[in-house]
């Protein structure tokens, strides 16, 4: 066997990102070109029966293993980062163009990992490397919501590690395979992958984070971490009813929040947690046609979504300004851009012959087909909402509505080759299916244009469309305004501190009441034990530590746990 073909696709991009960091200039562009170009020739060229496994204490790691599933996500990831380092070649920071690659590659190794704590380590691996991409952005809010992201992603995996091991402890297994919610460690897995995928209630450190990132570093971060978590989902538990419910929930609840936000990476950041809704749904279903219109869907959402947070960084790095209330009118001074919006606003939409038609509806109909009518209404409705936050919102107000007055270039040639590239990807998808098609795991036993569904499709836009306009001239539809939305985070960061804060209170006034009652007992010497050793001078500080309280309790329950699965 050849060199090319043989090479483990995540060790060409952590080889590229050491490389990356030791040059400059041009010569670091070329080399992160060629990095994603020769992986994909790599992996094209792999036999489909390719494995590497290596002996590690009483088990055999498989480092990489293919079939068509893994395949997919592995051609997608490779055509993300080859826009995404399109996109940012004029960018000059060592630390983001080499986090990029090793966040890239971590993607990768979570794709073909073979066994579950390989799948750890590299889900591990995605957290530490894609932070840099939000500190890299240098300002007080990346840093704060860099922490926290970094907080959930590594509380993530300590979940993961803990399913791992219960499930080791009670099958004696360490294979990625089919599983039932039967037991803690289906449970724990579950909840680790569902913090990365976005599950209702632990969705925040999504949108509190990638909107804070570079406006190159946003563009990696919508391609990888959600989509490998869809995929690990597909992989454990295809056909999970429950799934069904959860992703018809994330489909429909951040449509509200998108309408009212102003920020417009903010947006398209609740849009990225709706879009994954479908896929969740695709998988709890669990058909093929619903598992082929999961994965279908999480590739053209990656390219389509990744064109439209390209778009908007483009608008952010000329204008510095990302607020809808801020900007309009730009359509006279970046044309290319405002096309290529409107290409990712209409597959985004899933306008027919653009990419999210000929996917979006594979979930809908399988909704249909195995007796969820409540739930293809959900997702009906939710189709609609997108066409309002993403397919009308973001162009709209971002270079139409009012004119803001805002002359700028129009973005560099390297931003628009890299949207180019995307926006023609979208149609073709859109307009020729039958690639897509072709890889994905199942046969595909489907016709996406036939007169009901695009007549449907139709319909529904038209519609959305009439009641943007009929809202917005009547004042009705919320208007942009400088404001702070308030999400489920006000739980943690609100809600749980001052629990905290209150129990802590209780504890010690209980404390008190006690040392009272000591001290008329038995005097001094309690009370100078007390003063030194006693909780109320810990609980005097309790206001901090009611923010580390949800994180402390998190890690003593997984301590707990390990224990119990080491015996």
């Amino acid at each position: 066997m050849t060199v090319i073909g043989s090479l483990p696709p995540f060790a060409i991009f952590f080889a590229g990102a050491l490389l990356a960091g030791v040059t400059r200039g041009w010569v670091r562009g070329g080399l992160m070109l060629l990095v994603p170009i020769f992986g994909g020739l790599n992996l094209l060229m792999m036999d489909g029966g390719y494995t590497w496994q290596e002996p590690f204490l009483d088990y055999t790691l498989t480092l990489v293993q293919l079939d068509k599933l893994s395949l997919l996500f592995g051609y997608l990831f490779h055509i993300a980062a080859l826009f995404g380092v399109i996109y940012a070649l004029h960018v000059r920071d060592t630390v983001q163009q080499t986090s990029a690659l090793l966040y890239a590659g971590s993607a990768l190794g979570a794709v073909f990992a073979g066994d579950m704590i390989v799948l750890f380590i590299f889900w591990e691996l995605l957290a530490l490397s894609s932070v840099f991409l939000i500190w890299a952005r240098g300002s007080e809010r990346a840093y704060s919501a860099g922490m926290r992201y970094l907080i959930v992603q590594i509380a993530s995996g300590v979940i993961l590690l803990a399913g791992i091991l219960v499930k080791v402890n009670t099958t004696g297994s360490i294979a990625i395979e089919t599983m039932t919610l039967a037991g803690p460690a289906a449970w724990l897995i579950l909840i680790a992958i569902g913090i990365k995928c976005c599950f209702p209630f632990l969705h925040n450190w999504l949108t509190d984070a990638y909107p804070e990132a570079t406006p190159t570093g946003t563009v990696f971060l919508s391609a990888f971490t959600t989509k490998v978590a869809v995929y690990a989902l597909a992989r454990t538990f295809p056909g999970t009813e429950l799934l069904v419910y959860i992703g018809g929930a994330m489909a429909m609840f951040p449509i509200f929040f998108a309408v009212i936000e102003n920020d417009l990476r903010r947006v398209l950041a609740y849009s990225l947690i709706n879009q994954v809704g479908f896929m969740v749904v695709g998988i709890g279903i669990g058909t093929e046609l619903a598992i082929n219109g999961a994965v279908s869907h999480a590739f053209n959402d990656v390219i389509f979504k990744g064109l439209l947070f390209m778009t908007m960084g483009a608008v952010l790095y000329r204008t510095g300004k990302i607020n809808g209330s801020e900007l309009g009118g730009l359509y006279k001074s970046m044309p290319w851009t405002t096309g290529f919006c409107i290409v990712g606003a209409a597959s985004i939409s899933a306008f027919p012959l653009f990419s999210g038609f000929v996917s979006k509806s594979m979930v809908m109909v399988a909704a249909l087909d195995e007796g969820y009518p409540i739930i293809w209404l959900m997702l009906l409705f939710a189709s609609a909402g997108v066409f309002h936050h993403a397919g009308i919102k973001i162009p709209f107000f971002a270079f139409f509505a009012h004119d803001s007055g805002i002359r700028t270039k129009e973005a560099p040639w390297n931003m628009l080759i890299a949207m180019g590239l995307a926006a023609a990807l979208c149609i073709f998808n859109g307009s020729y299916p039958a690639v897509l098609y072709s890889l994905l795991p199942y046969q595909v036993d489907y016709v996406p244009y036939d007169s009901t569904h695009v007549l449907t499709q139709l319909q529904i836009l038209f519609f959305s469309a009439l009641a943007f306009v009929w809202l917005k001239l009547s004042g009705i539809y919320p208007p942009e305004l400088p404001s702070v939305n308030l999400d489920a985070e006000w739980f943690y960061r609100r809600l749980i501190p001052r629990a905290a804060v209150g129990i802590g209170r209780m504890i010690d006034n209980l404390y008190q009441g006690f040392l009272a009652i000591a001290r008329g007992l038995i005097g001094g010497m309690v009370e100078s034990s007390a003063r030194n050793f006693g909780p109320a001078g810990i609980l005097g500080r309790t206001t901090q530590l009611g923010n580390s309280v949800a994180l402390v309790a998190v890690v003593l329950t997984i301590t707990l746990i390990i224990a119990y699965a080491n015996g």
